[in-house]
């Protein structure tokens, strides 16, 4: 939201104000500062009069994290949702406040804030504590507040009904400096010069909007940003004046924390993950492939069998076969009820699965959405379990489903219905769920069975509350680590409830660059794991499109072929028939994908660990952005097709049908994955790749611990620490790596040349 029109003039229908004087600061137990900002110049007493003030408080968080509340009116009610701060516990701060010539100073261990000397000149600036580093500042009209229609007397606002209200501040941009994060997004990879609102809407990926809103950006300079509120935000990220960045949300308060990582954006987005949550352990088989029955298909269980024994006859195994919304009777979505002409047996087929080895684990869709045809529907209204219009009505329309009603998630008791329902799903076999939608949530005619929330903040968050149920009775079934959802929907600290995927994309090379783009983006939100659809969800892709985005999609953190109208399944996309195979065996879709597949099963050493690691730390397993590696590189900071697998796998993948592809080496040495071939950076690369192989490169100082490529069996939950096969590249004095086991569980580590195991367990690898 703009509120200027250009540099000189206010937006015709807003009435602006600003933060122009710093009349009094006020000190809290050495943790905070309380500023009164007059929003105009107070030279005299009478100037105190007949005009708004802002509250600017200043509050140190933890050591490099300090927040910053801007309030108008303080008398405004704190409605809810807020986002679950601290899940593990706020960290102890020893914070100190400070005077000097330049000002009064708030220091949160390496942060610090200082306020200007000049009571006249309103001016905050971040800096590192040492002074080493300037991050940013608030400056002249920076903080401020606004009304829509504009008002001409402070009268007016007698009656607020008529008129919107707005809080916004402005903090400055250095020169070169690019901004990155705020959730899934799939347009440009920096934010500099975007207009973004954080709603969480279902547009697709080819987009503006985005699925997964996270409040939170990186700047290139060292510091992050968390906005503190899952209610609309709009931010103008050089947009309104090119050298600042304003966020704005419509209220009377908004709060923001800066945070601040000295070694890096790596300390930053772990310091991000102490705020909202780290990532729950993944199990082993969830890295491996998941196929489903795509949407609108028409299936049965002959078909699924068809399928599972195809994909295992052609060495591409499946670990999760995923039923999509069909499994259940059209408009009868969500009843979670097998459709009995279709799946007479579901108990017996998914045993018949699992027992067969055809798939390790079966997932099914659901969603938050109940279609009035389906039984369930009249029975969560008599109990009064969905959403209600503000006249009583139960909130409905027709979008997506007939008459659908939304489960009113504040209501405890519909909570518990809800999760009854999940777990007769657990009682016939099902192991994991794909958590769909949950962005189209109303905010406006709308009441809440827990009325102190307020409609628009319950919009972004309702995808939080939706998830964290799934997952929590997911873990109650199916134990801590062993809980997997698939979600699409995601705000603030949904992190915590692995895992999601890129929602709806075409099948084309752009829509690939598009979900490279919104993976990029989520990792660099705070989330380590993350998927798309390998294919393409709309459309039939071509042969070379969907092996391209195999050779893409399996070296994602998780990988899954689904489609829309049309199966995933490779004889389907280049064989007219079974027996008809393209030119060239070797390069069909069916080679292709079970080569990639062995690949990504062989890395599960590696990949096991360092997934452990990312979620510790809060960073992106896959797809990591080149800057978390390199950030010192201002190449890095640019790079949106291609991407770091753990620390140390980089990929390019390629968007061509011919197989040019053109990429970049970070600074230091690097080894080709497919010839051995090392080569030295920092410099622009391109090669050539048939539908086999892409650019898959291994970084110099690299321990890289690899399953055995003869192994046995097909699942991707396989005990490799039996002498695994270790490559060792250009090591360095502190070169290292951790070896884990299948569950995740740390079994010893190399320190360069030596392996020291984990106490009690013997290894002669």
């Amino acid at each position: 939201m703009k509120f200027r029109d250009g540099m000189w003039l206010t937006a015709t229908d807003k009435r602006v104000e600003y933060a122009e004087d710093v009349y009094g600061i006020t000190p809290h137990e050495d943790r905070a500062l309380k500023l009164l900002c007059p929003t105009r110049k107070v030279f005299s007493r009478g100037d105190t009069l007949n005009l708004g003030t802002l509250s600017v408080e200043l509050e140190a968080q933890f050591d490099g994290v300090i927040s910053i509340e801007v309030t108008h009116f303080s008398g405004a009610r704190r409605r809810g949702p807020d986002f679950e701060l601290y899940p593990e516990g706020r960290p102890e701060v020893s914070p100190s406040i400070s005077k000097s010539q330049d000002g009064t100073t708030l220091s949160s261990g390496s942060l610090s804030a200082t306020v200007g000397p000049d009571q006249h000149a309103f001016s905050i600036r971040f800096h590192a504590t040492d002074n080493s580093k300037e991050l940013t500042a608030l400056l002249n009209r920076s903080v401020g507040l606004a009304y829509s229609p504009p008002t001409t007397s402070p009268k007016q606002v007698e009656d607020m009904r008529n008129f919107e209200h707005y809080i916004f501040t402005q903090h400055e941009l250095g020169v070169g400096e690019s901004i990155h994060g705020l959730g899934e997004r799939f347009g440009g990879f920096n934010k500099i010069g975007q207009s973004i609102k954080l709603w969480n809407e279902d547009g697709g990926t080819s987009s503006d909007q985005a699925y997964k809103n996270i409040p939170f950006y990186l700047s290139s300079r060292g510091y992050g940003v968390f906005i503190d509120t899952p209610d609309r935000v709009s931010l103008e990220i050089g947009s309104e004046r090119c050298s600042r960045l304003q966020k704005s949300v419509e209220g009377q308060r908004l709060k923001w924390y800066i945070i601040y990582g000295p070694s890096g954006p790596k300390e930053v987005l772990t310091k991000y993950a102490i705020l909202t949550g780290r990532a729950g352990k993944l199990p082993a088989w969830s890295f491996g492939l998941w196929l489903t029955t795509s949407f609108t298909t028409d299936y049965d269980e002959a078909t699924v069998t068809h399928f599972l024994e195809g994909m295992k006859a052609r060495q591409a195994p499946v670990e999760v076969f995923h039923f999509d919304c069909f499994w259940m009777r059209a408009f009868h979505w969500c009843d979670f009820v097998f459709s009995s002409e279709h799946f007479p047996d579901p108990k017996g087929q998914i045993a018949r699965i699992k027992e067969s080895g055809l798939a390790k684990k079966v997932c099914v869709w659901i969603n938050p959405y109940l279609g009035q045809a389906s039984p369930v529907f009249q029975e969560a209204v008599e109990k009064g379990y969905l959403v209600k219009r503000l006249n009583g009505d139960v909130w409905q329309w027709d979008l997506w489903q007939t008459g659908m009603g939304l489960v009113d998630i504040t209501n405890p008791a519909a909570r518990d219905w809800y999760a009854d329902c999940l777990r007769k799903l657990f009682d016939i076999g099902v192991d994991s769920l794909k958590t769909d939608f949950g962005e189209r949530i109303p905010s406006t005619d709308v009441r809440w069975w827990d009325d102190s929330v307020d409609p628009s903040r319950m919009h972004n968050y309702y995808a939080f509350w939706y998830n964290k149920l799934v997952y929590e009775v997911l873990q109650e079934r199916h134990g801590e680590d062993q809980a997997v959802l698939f979600a699409r929907a995601a705000t603030a600290g949904t992190q915590r409830f692995p895992l999601c995927w890129g929602g709806d994309c075409e099948s084309t090379p752009a829509a690939m660059g598009e979900s490279i783009r919104g993976g990029l983006s989520i990792g660099l939100s705070g989330f380590t794991f993350w998927s798309c659809d390998i294919g393409g969800f709309e459309g039939n892709p071509p042969p070379w499109i969907y092996k391209r985005w195999v050779a893409f999609g399996l070296l994602c953190s998780h990988s899954r072929l689904h489609g829309s109208n049309s199966y995933r399944v490779p004889w389907l996309i280049d064989e007219a028939d079974d027996s008809e195979t393209t030119a060239d065996p070797k390069q069909s879709c069916t080679a292709v994908l079970s080569k990639f597949v062995r690949l990504k099963r062989r890395l599960m050493p590696y990949l096991m660990a360092q997934a452990e690691k990312s979620r510790r730390m809060g960073w992106p397993l896959s797809l990591r952005a080149t800057a978390l590696e390199f950030p010192d590189d201002p190449t890095a900071w640019f790079l949106d097709r291609q991407f770091f697998v753990g620390d140390s796998l980089l990929v390019a993948p390629v968007f061509t049908e011919s197989g040019d592809v053109e990429f970049y080496l970070p600074p230091g040495q690097w080894l080709n994955w497919w010839t051995r071939k090392a080569t030295a950076g920092p410099k622009w690369v391109k090669e050539k790749h048939d539908f086999t192989t892409l650019p898959l490169y291994v970084r110099g100082g690299t321990i890289l611990p690899l399953g055995k490529e003869d192994a046995e069996g097909d699942s991707f939950e396989y005990d490799w620490t039996d002498m695994p096969e270790v490559w060792m590249f250009k090591l360095q004095l502190d070169s290292q790596a951790e070896l884990v086991d299948e569950k995740g569980a740390t079994v010893g580590h190399w320190r360069r040349d030596e392996w020291v195991p984990s106490s009690g367990r013997k290894n002669d690898a």
